[in-house]
This record gives C-alpha cells, sequence and structure tokens, in this order.
C-alpha cells in the first residue's frame, strides 16, 4: 500500500477542479509534494467556467500556489476537458509523461488511466490523522447558502477569495445553478 512506503518517488500527477481548494486537498497536496521529487498538478475542466467550475483557470491556479506556499517541487499543468475520454486520456499522457503514480478520486478517470500508469486514490497518500472529509460542492453550497464555508478551506484561500469578491461572484452568477443542481441530486438519492 502506498502509505506505508516511505520511499520517495520521482514523479506524481494529480488531476482535480481544485475549485476552490479545500482542507481534504489542501492535505492531499500537502502529501503528494511530500511522497515525490516532483508533482505535476493538473487543473481539470480548466476550460469551463460553470457552477461547479466557477473560478478562472488564473484564479485557480493563484489559489494552488498559495496552498502549496511551502513547496517548490510541483507544476501547474491546465489540463481541459475535451468531452471525449480516448482524447482526453491522450492528451494528458503527452502533458504529464512518464509518472510513478497517478492520483484521482474519478472512477472514470482512473478507468481511463489504468493501463497507463499505476492509478490510486488521493486518500491513500494522506496519513489518517491529516484526512479531512471536504468536498468542493460541499465549500460550493455552504457560499451560496451564506454558510461559515470560510471553515472548509485554508485560512489564505478564504482570504484570497473575500478580498476577490469571488464568493459573492459566486452567488450571483451560480447561485441559484448550484442550488437546484443540489436539490436535483437530492431527489436522485432518495
Amino acid at each position: 500500500m502506498v502509505q506505508e512506503n516511505n520511499d520517495i518517488l520521482d514523479q506524481i500527477g494529480m488531476v482535480a477542479r481544485w475549485r476552490p481548494v479545500h482542507l481534504g486537498q489542501h492535505a492531499v497536496l500537502n502529501a503528494l509534494c511530500k511522497k515525490a521529487k516532483y508533482v505535476k498538478i493538473g487543473i481539470g475542466s480548466s476550460n469551463i467556467y460553470d457552477y461547479r467550475s466557477p473560478f478562472t483557470l488564473d484564479e485557480t491556479q493563484d489559489m494552488l500556489q498559495l496552498a502549496l506556499e511551502n513547496h517548490s517541487n510541483y507544476e501547474i499543468i491546465p489540463v481541459p476537458d475535451l468531452f471525449d475520454g480516448p482524447r482526453w486520456r491522450k492528451m494528458v499522457l503527452e502533458l504529464f509523461g512518464e509518472l510513478d503514480l497517478f492520483i484521482t478520486d474519478n472512477p472514470y478517470v482512473a478507468d481511463l488511466m489504468k493501463e497507463d500508469y499505476q492509478v490510486v486514490k488521493p486518500v491513500t497518500l494522506v496519513p489518517m490523522e491529516e484526512r479531512v472529509r471536504v468536498s468542493g460542492t460541499m465549500v460550493r453550497k455552504a457560499m451560496v447558502q451564506g454558510e461559515d464555508w470560510q471553515e472548509l478551506v485554508p485560512d489564505n484561500i478564504a482570504k484570497y477569495i473575500l478580498d476577490h469578491k469571488l464568493d459573492e461572484r459566486f452567488r450571483n452568477e451560480f447561485g441559484l445553478k448550484t442550488l437546484a443542481m443540489e436539490n436535483i441530486i437530492q431527489e436522485r438519492s432518495n
């Protein structure tokens, strides 16, 4: 199991939307940078701006850099949606090259990449005591509902979002759509 192996790997890659970077992802990012000499961090859906990806590529890069301020062994790579799994897989292989591990929590992406990379879930790299159960959906929903979303993200990222009024923009542009989609998901799960 990866978490029990203390060997430092050469290169690890991960693709996620990171919108916004939350405490769970912050723990994963730290674990990645500790586990490898070099980490390739893909911003998935880099060409999408919607209720699930409500921050621009530049804003997302800024948040990742804030989350990684104590590390220098990484590169941020925009990874656009192509809406074609096999083409996306080929693009990721070209962008990321050789990797010791590919990290994803997305079952579809894991299935796409399993022939090319050893694929593991992010949680396998994070020590039990550092794991935080948060999702981007939880943060965005809390933002829309006026709840304390700041407790779900690192302090410097909360400050960045507030200073740039990104939470207000998100509520104005995507608040209703976020709540509507959340209601649809709730109804389907009942």
